[in-house]
C-alpha cells in the first residue's frame, strides 16, 4: 500500500502553518439579528392594541356578541364629561349632523355606531341618539363592552 505524503515528507499532508489555523470565518452570525427581530416583534405586539381605540371611554358591559365589520364604521362617542366625538375629533353638538352627513359615504343609510361611556348620563346618550334619528340616520347601533362570562 502506498501512503500519501505531504510536501515535507510527513504522512497525512503535514501540519499547517501557524497563521492559517486562525483564518477569518466568512459566515454571518445570525443570532444578533434574530434577537433584534424578536424584540421588535414583542414591541409591536404590545403596542398594536394600544393604537386601536381613539377616544378612551369606559363602555358598559353586556352579553351581546361582537359585530363583524368589513370597513371602518362612523363612530360617535360620548365621554364621561358629555363631550361628543366624531371618530377621534371633538365636535360641538350643533355641528354633529352636518359633519356626519359630510363623512357618510352612503348618506343617511350609513351605519352609525354610538359609544357612550358607562358613567355618562343616559339622558345625554338619548339626546344624541334622538339628534341622529331626526337627522335621518336610522341605522344606529349602541356599542358596549362584552362582560366576562360568569360560571
Amino acid at each position: 500500500m502506498a501512503m500519501a505524503t505531504g510536501g515535507n515528507g510527513q504522512a497525512g499532508g503535514g501540519r499547517r502553518r501557524r497563521g492559517a489555523r486562525h483564518a477569518p470565518v466568512a459566515e454571518i452570525n445570525m443570532t444578533p439579528f434574530i434577537d433584534v427581530m424578536l424584540v421588535l416583534l414583542i414591541i409591536f405586539m404590545v403596542a398594536a392594541p394600544l393604537l386601536a381605540v381613539g377616544v378612551p371611554i369606559d363602555l358598559p358591559k353586556t352579553t351581546a356578541g361582537p359585530i363583524n365589520v368589513d370597513q371602518k364604521p362612523l363612530t360617535v362617542s360620548i365621554d364621561e364629561k358629555g363631550k361628543i366625538y366624531l371618530q377621534d375629533n371633538e365636535v360641538p353638538q350643533a355641528d354633529l349632523v352636518n359633519r356626519l352627513k359630510a363623512a357618510a359615504k352612503q348618506g343617511v343609510d350609513e351605519r352609525i355606531y354610538l359609544r357612550g361611556a358607562a358613567r355618562v348620563d343616559y339622558g345625554r346618550v338619548a339626546e344624541v341618539l334622538a339628534l341622529l334619528k331626526t337627522a335621518g340616520f336610522t341605522k344606529t347601533a349602541l356599542i358596549n363592552q362584552p362582560s366576562e362570562a360568569k360560571p
